[in-house]
């Protein structure tokens, strides 16, 4: 697997700005973009956790 280079809260890249309040909210909230390509994912929060989906790497889930 690709190490990530993005974002999975704001979708920049990892190198470009400070992420500490990125990281924060990715502990509560799951991740908006893909972290290896920075395409959008589709979401879905359920009452048990969540799980987010990119059309080139798959999905990723949480609780």
């Amino acid at each position: 697997m690709a190490e990530p280079g993005f974002c999975g809260h704001c979708g920049r890249g990892l190198d470009e700005v400070d992420h500490d309040v990125c990281r924060a909210r990715l502990r509560l909230e799951p991740p908006r973009y893909c972290a290896q390509c920075r395409r959008r994912m589709v979401v879905q929060v359920i009452p048990r956790g969540w799980s987010a989906t990119c059309v080139e790497h798959g999905t990723v889930s949480g609780g």
